[in-house]
């Protein structure tokens, strides 16, 4: 089944190479969605990942006699959408705190939330990760998410790899809080 799915979508790609139009509407009806989603987890706000959505597509496709199938289609789509979106952030002058040099209080034990005690449901979940800044939320979703890891999400972001990991401790422990929260 999935050299089947393997075999279809690359000859979606070679008619796009092609110029064919209906090639480019069934490859972006494909994706569109989960690409769409993946914007969405970053950005945080529906219009902007739309606007995020056509601009990689619009790369893509205009870039589309560079892909040489080394990946999936799927797989570099998605790396564009998640550069735009990042781009996208930067525009809008995302801060990121380089955790080597800012003085941050610690975090007591106290205050450390037991992950065992929650339960919740995913949508829970989605809504918590929405409410959480900017640079929490983009680190968690491209962990948890889009399953890149601290070193990919460095390169991505421009942002030292212990700023990552330390981002992404504090949105774990402030997303178990709202989540805490809003179960009790």
């Amino acid at each position: 089944m999935e050299l089947a799915a393997t075999i279809i979508h690359s000859d979606l790609v070679d008619r796009c190479k092609q110029g064919d139009a209906l090639g480019f509407k069934a490859l972006y009806h494909q994706y569109s969605k989960a690409m769409y989603n993946t914007a969405l987890r970053i950005v945080n706000n529906a219009t902007e990942a739309e606007d995020v959505l056509q601009e990689a597509f619009m790369d893509a496709f205009r870039h589309i006699r560079d892909f040489e199938n080394r990946s999936s289609f799927g797989a570099w789509l998605k790396q564009i959408v998640v550069n735009k979106s990042v781009t996208h952030l930067r525009r809008k002058k995302q801060d990121w705190i380089d955790i080597e040099s800012a003085a941050l209080p610690e975090i007591k034990e106290e205050d450390v939330v037991d992950e065992g005690e929650i339960r919740y449901q995913v949508n829970q979940v989605l809504k918590g990760i929405q409410q959480l800044p900017n640079g929490y939320r983009t680190v968690l979703s491209l962990y948890l998410l889009e399953g890149y890891d601290h070193e990919e999400i460095s390169e991505i972001l421009g942002i030292s790899h212990s700023t990552v990991r330390t981002q992404y401790i504090r949105a774990k422990e402030r997303l178990l809080g709202i989540l805490k929260h809003t179960t009790s």
